[in-house]
């Protein structure tokens, strides 16, 4: 009998150990990564309850409503920024897009924008729009097309793919948009975003060699 109650208490104590380390490893274990694949073209859908999502007004647009789509989860993630928005992006015309970031902009969210100089100036480009609204934009000077296509939100959420943010790439183009919040992913896009920001800095652009100072003074066998 007695062997039987130390067996007895042996497999209550075991259990109990069990379940504490359970209980101790559902603890340490960080929260589940973020981790989801868009694809486009996007069904057309309105968006308006994103952008007013506490408004009593409905909207009346003739466009498909509660309807979630590509587009919409896109925005959801973007809207959900909290303190810092970096986008590098080669072809910036959505409007809805750039609606999103005015918003943000508008709610103290810091917004950088990186885009290609030469896109930038085409007729449709929405830099000029965020300018406008204060958001700060850079154009990369280099050679070579910056053709990057992400964002990464309060620097912990990466949207990065294939897709630009204009109107034809949303709802005509086979796209994909990989969102993610593996740090190992995110880290490089930081860095990259960091390296092409820092090197279009206006106020660190060096002066043409041929270009003296406006101090220096030259002496007349000089000229």
């Amino acid at each position: 009998m007695w062997t039987v109650k130390v067996l007895g208490l042996g497999v209550v104590a075991l259990s109990l150990s069990l379940e504490l380390i359970g209980c101790l490893l559902r603890r340490l274990r960080p929260d589940r990564v973020l981790n989801e694949v868009l694809f486009f073209p996007s069904e057309v859908a309105c968006v308006e309850h994103i952008f007013s999502p506490s408004s009593p007004h409905s909207c009346f647009c003739p466009l498909p409503h509660g309807v979630e789509t590509s587009f919409s989860r896109l925005l959801r993630r973007i809207l959900s920024a909290a303190s810092s928005l970096d986008l590098c992006v080669f072809a910036f015309s959505n409007m809805d897009l750039s609606r999103a970031l005015v918003a943000l902009h508008s709610r103290g969210v810091t917004i950088r924008v990186l885009s290609d100089k030469e896109y930038a100036a085409i007729n449709g480009s929405q830099v000029g729009v965020l300018r406008k609204a204060g958001i700060c934009v850079r154009c990369d000077g280099s050679s070579v097309h910056m053709h990057h296509k992400f964002a990464v939100v309060d620097g912990r959420l990466l949207i990065t793919g294939s897709l630009n943010w204009t109107l034809q790439a949303v709802q005509s183009n086979m796209e994909n948009v990989l969102v993610t919040e593996e740090p190992d992913l995110v880290r490089p896009f930081i860095e990259e975003f960091r390296r092409i920001w820092e090197r279009n800095d206006p106020t660190q652009r060096r002066r043409p060699s041929h270009q003296k100072p406006a101090h220096v003074t030259t002496r007349p066998e000089d000229r």
